[in-house]
């Protein structure tokens, strides 16, 4: 079955950069969109970057120029690249991954076609 591994997350100054990963594994269908979603404390929960098997790639209007989404195809691995931070960053961050025809762009508001999430990593800015 298909399992999303976050990894990367902690304390961080604001101002400071941390990377996230997420290591996929147990599919044997291409993912179609794979993307990263926050949730802070008693929000809901919100998409932050998306990438799509066509290699087009959204980020939130609150994160874009500071939060880059990759993906290592050969490594099977998820990454976000998160610089200056805020304190509104804070938040638990989850990778997600959809096998529907869904598009980086649309992917930000679509959390429901996701059907595979991760556990999640928590991300402190202070």
């Amino acid at each position: 079955h298909v399992q999303l591994v976050e990894s990367g997350g902690g304390s961080v100054d604001a101002g400071g950069p941390l990377r996230l990963s997420c290591a996929a594994s147990g599919y044997s269908s291409i993912v179609n969109c794979m993307g990263w979603y926050r949730q802070g404390i008693g929000e809901e929960r919100e998409g932050v970057a998306a990438v799509d098997s066509d290699g087009r790639t959204d980020t939130a209007d609150s994160v874009k120029g500071r939060f880059t989404i990759s993906l290592d195809n050969a490594r099977n691995t998820l990454y976000l690249q998160m610089n200056n931070l805020k304190p509104e960053d804070t938040a638990m961050y989850y990778c997600a991954a959809s096998f529907l025809r869904v598009t980086a762009i649309e992917a930000l508001d679509a959390e429901a076609d996701f059907g595979y999430w991760g556990r999640g990593t928590q991300v402190t800015v202070s």
